[in-house]
């Protein structure tokens, strides 16, 4: 039957007899079934060719008899990977967060629960105690919640799905050997909806790959095993190129005049050099004169905190692609060892709604500053959009879509429509 068709026994329901509109929903529920039924059919058959795959590459009958006739779809996990937020978090807001005095006094008594084995870590592999806390806790508040999504569902539903097929069927296939391997209970195997497991959210391949057996027992098990947790961690970090007796940075205080464009990655320098040109530590004293390349960031733009990142500082990076992260993983990390935390005031800003970077990225556009397609992700080219336009404007080109920049484009926050509607 035609749409047209059906959207007219719908909306004809309030002038038509029930039978009618019993009728008009008995059509529309059989789509929803048919529609419910072929999807079902597609994520049967992609099972079952995961099934002969994995057979291919070694798995047991007896695990794939285990696994796979149980596999169920997870809607929620589709739904999962195509929601966009609606807000844009600022450093602010994600920082307080997550850097916490709970997180802290939780990282000090994990650190007197496993000091022994942090030290041993340490000598081994080069990565200090407290920076493995604060993976940990950042990860999954120290264990208390690693995910509630059954892991081989969850990667089967996105390897059946056409939009990251290749990379999840990867993963899914690793996962199904890992559980052969560590002989380890499907049920068991919970996590984030994209397939992260364990107390250190690792992903099956690296899991595979980087996680070690830390307490002894012959198994490695993520989510049972603190010690191989943190073993797996230290084991990780080594591997994507941890730099031994190396911090991931500092705050820092900034001179006066500093030319923000010199700030991000791109711009990389001796530790000499920036204490030629004024920069110091957040307390004031100098910086230091070495050789050590360093790049300084500031995630809240001229009116908040600034930071210089060392080479581990894109070591922590390599676990979670976001400078964010990266710092919260630092001075978490710091005030786990005893630190003060930071001394910049973070400043009040608003967690953007994605509609307003859209706005903003638009006006950029219209204004020959090119960002790219608007899409409300705060991404290099849009701070570089931003800088340029800054510079043009006389205004502190720090690449941030500060309060003051969102004034002067004209771009009216969702926040303020709201207010006065």
């Amino acid at each position: 039957m035609r749409l047209a068709s059906l959207q007219f026994s719908f909306l004809s329901t309030f002038s038509l007899k029930g039978g009618v509109f019993r009728t008009s929903l008995a059509l529309l529920f059989t789509g929803a079934v048919i529609s419910s039924a072929s999807a079902n059919e597609h994520f049967s058959s992609c099972t079952a060719a995961l099934a002969d795959r994995a057979k291919q590459e070694g798995v047991s009958q007896q695990i794939i008899d285990e696994i796979f006739p149980h596999l169920v779809h997870q809607d929620r996990v589709i739904e999962l990977d195509r929601s966009q937020p609606e807000f844009v978090q600022t450093f602010p807001g994600y920082f307080s967060k997550r850097v916490t005095d709970w997180r802290t006094e939780k990282g000090k008594a994990m650190y007197a629960k496993h000091e022994k084995l942090l030290h041993k870590l340490s000598d081994k592999y080069g990565v200090p105690p407290h920076y493995l806390l604060a993976f940990w806790g950042l990860e999954t508040n120290f264990g208390s919640y690693k995910g509630k999504m059954p892991v081989l569902d969850s990667l089967a539903t996105l390897a059946c799905d056409k939009r990251r097929s290749k990379y999840f069927t990867q993963e899914f296939l690793v996962a199904v050997k890992l559980m052969q391997r560590e002989k380890l209970k499907k049920d068991n195997m919970v996590g984030s909806w994209a397939g992260a497991m364990g107390h250190t959210q690792f992903m099956p391949s690296a899991y595979t790959h980087y996680a070690i057996d830390g307490d002894g027992d012959g198994q490695v098990n993520l989510w049972e095993s603190e010690e191989d947790a943190l073993s797996s961690a230290a084991n990780f970090l080594a591997s994507l190129g941890w730099e031994r007796s190396f911090r991931w940075g500092r705050e820092v205080k900034l001179p006066e005049g500093f030319n923000y464009q010199e700030s991000g990655y791109k711009n990389r320098k001796p530790l000499s050099e920036w204490h030629e040109q004024g920069v110091k530590k957040a307390d004031g004293s100098p910086l230091g004169e070495g050789e050590t390349t360093a790049y300084v960031i500031v995630p809240a733009g001229h009116n908040g905190p600034a930071f210089i990142a060392y080479k581990n500082f894109r070591v922590i990076m390599r676990w979670n692609n976001s400078e964010f992260y990266a710092i919260a993983v630092g001075v978490l990390a710091d005030r786990i060892a005893g630190a003060s935390g930071i001394k910049a005031t973070l400043p009040d800003l608003p967690a953007y709604n994605r509609k307003d970077i859209i706005a903003l990225q638009s006006k950029l556009n219209d204004l020959g500053f090119d960002v790219g397609k608007p899409d409300g992700i705060i991404g290099p080219a849009t701070r570089e959009g931003i800088r340029n336009y800054q510079i043009s404007n006389n205004m502190i080109a720090d690449g941030f879509p500060g309060l003051e920049v969102m004034a002067a484009l004209n771009v009216e926050l969702e926040r303020d429509k709201a207010s006065q509607s």
